[in-house]
């Protein structure tokens, strides 16, 4: 395998996290992530989730709350990949862009999900708002991102 951006090893880790998020398997996501990874909130937009130990919480709140998870596409070359899906949450068809800007070593670096229609990212929301609150460490750590 190649150790080139943009190779088979980037390759890879989109692949494996595809599947990880499809078989609700968060150790195996976090393992496609770099030690700093971030993702970045789509209902703030500001709040930057950073490092494997805060987006463990969130990734396996939002990935046991999703069913229906399916990735139908795959765009993008070089350092950046654009996964596009669909899903269900509770009641609510959504369909999910995930950008993905990967490291020099192929590793996911920052994930931007992008999710619609407004209806279902409000229901998102508003579910996974309390629930982060067990969390308050990760809270404040991704709302000193937004300043």
């Amino acid at each position: 395998m190649s150790d080139t951006l943009g190779g088979p090893e980037s390759l890879d880790a989109v692949a494996r996290f595809r599947h990880a998020t499809t078989t609700n398997d968060i150790t195996a996501l976090l393992d496609t992530s770099s030690e700093e990874a971030e993702l970045v909130s789509p209902v703030s937009g500001r709040l930057v989730f950073r490092g494997r130990h805060d987006l463990a919480p969130l990734l396996t709140l939002v990935y046991r709350a999703v069913s229906d998870l399916r990735w139908t596409d795959t765009l993008g070359t070089g350092d950046t990949r654009v996964l596009l899906g669909e899903a269900r949450f509770g009641p609510f068809r959504m369909t999910e862009a995930m950008v993905l800007d990967l490291d020099p070593d192929g590793r996911i670096r920052r994930m931007r999900p992008h999710l619609r229609p407004w209806l279902a990212l409000t229901a998102v929301a508003v579910w996974l708002g309390p629930n982060l609150l067990r969390y308050p460490g990760a809270i404040r750590r991704a709302a000193r991102s937004a300043r």
